[in-house]
């Protein structure tokens, strides 16, 4: 499987939604530089408040562009960045995806999945109701979480829109996305 970069975002402030940016510079073991989320330690200001010391294992957050078209079909207008995201995507089934997979962005950066992006009550904030579209049931009862997953840079590089996505599974059994 392999699938496109549609854009990139980025900011330095703990603000909800991002500015598309031309590029960005993925660092490794740190995130992307010049966003408030880059960081060894955990930088989201909720996880800071119960655990300053955690590791971050939300340096980049994703989104697929497929969701942005979903929620269009439900009335809501969500443009990359719109939803805190990073890197948005098109043609990889980020949900899908196990936990350790490495995304190959572009010719240089690869990060690795370590979950779900846990929707917040800030999507309400954005646009009333995003936080329910963004959650959904499976037929047996489990929570869905559709808002995009979470990552760690394994190898710095640029990234901009227009750049393949690379996959690669991990080794040995493979273990779903969960919450982190």
């Amino acid at each position: 499987m392999t699938g496109q970069v549609i854009a990139v975002s980025r900011d330095g402030s703990h603000r909800f939604s991002k500015a598309p940016v031309e590029v960005i510079r993925l660092i490794e073991g740190l995130g992307l530089e010049g966003d408030a989320h880059a960081g060894v330690a955990v930088q989201h200001l909720s996880r800071v408040r119960r655990d300053p010391t955690q590791p971050n294992l939300r340096q980049v957050h994703l989104v697929h562009s497929e969701l942005h078209d979903e929620l269009a079909g439900r009335g809501f207008t969500v443009t990359p960045g719109d939803m805190g995201e990073n890197v948005t995507t098109r043609g990889i089934d980020l949900l899908g995806l196990p936990t350790g997979t490495r995304l190959r962005l572009g010719a240089e950066a690869v990060i690795e999945l370590t979950g779900l992006r846990n929707p917040c009550v800030q999507l309400n904030g954005f646009a009333t109701g995003l936080m329910a579209a963004v959650l959904d049931r499976a037929a047996d009862g489990s929570l869905i979480r559709k808002a995009g997953v979470m990552s760690i840079v394994i190898a710095g590089g640029h990234v901009r829109a227009g750049d393949p996505i690379g996959m690669q599974l991990p080794p040995g059994r493979h273990l779903p996305l969960e919450p982190v």
